[in-house]
């Protein structure tokens, strides 16, 4: 009976774990038209969090499609920035596009890859897609965040910052989407985010 009753437990969890995180289906079509919006951060003091200053370098607010994510729990950057999501916007965000891209991140990095031929020109690619190390501005922030699927059409308003800790030592935040490769990434302090799911 006990066996039976852990049997069922674990198909009901299995069940809620597969509809609560699996990605996401869209038809085709570009689903974010617009681009990120940015700012200056016009004398804004740093901020402090725990062990971390945050430097405000601009206002940010932007509609992407969550190509990739990836939560973090080890390591003192973890504390503050738990979780990264590699975006699209524009012809990114396009089902038909993303189709033919194998799209995975690790180690803090966004990877898009392609069998023969890009489905776009690969300057488009860099230009309308991007990874953002997340930083929830708090509780309730980071309870939306943590909802974030594969797919989701999400809306954030925040900072970009740069962080800087003793143990992380500067990580500044990227202020273009022009840039790729080491560097490349918004660094973002969320203080305002919806899901299009909910």
């Amino acid at each position: 009976m006990r066996a039976l009753a852990i049997l069922i437990i674990s198909l009901v969890f299995a069940i809620y774990h597969y509809a609560t995180t699996r990605p996401i289906e869209h038809p085709a079509g570009i689903l974010v038209a617009k681009d990120p919006e940015q700012s200056e951060a016009v004398a804004l003091a740093p901020i402090s969090d725990r062990d971390f200053k945050l430097q405000p370098r601009a206002r940010f607010a932007a509609d992407v499609r969550v190509l990739s994510e990836e939560r973090y729990h080890l390591g003192k950057l973890a504390d503050i920035a738990p979780l990264d999501i590699a975006v699209g916007w524009g012809r990114m965000s396009d089902s038909a596009v993303l189709a033919n891209l194998d799209i995975s991140q690790g180690n803090r990095f966004y990877y898009w890859h392609y069998d023969d031929q890009p489905p776009i020109p690969r300057e488009e690619i860099q230009t309308h897609s991007a990874n953002w190390h997340l930083l929830p501005a708090n509780d309730g922030i980071w309870s939306t965040l943590k909802r974030i699927r594969v797919g989701e059409i999400v809306h954030l308003e925040g900072l970009l910052v740069d962080i800087d800790s003793p143990e992380t030592g500067t990580i500044r935040t990227s202020t273009t989407r022009e840039d790729t490769g080491a560097g490349a990434c918004e660094v973002i302090y969320v203080e305002s985010v919806a899901l299009e799911s909910n």
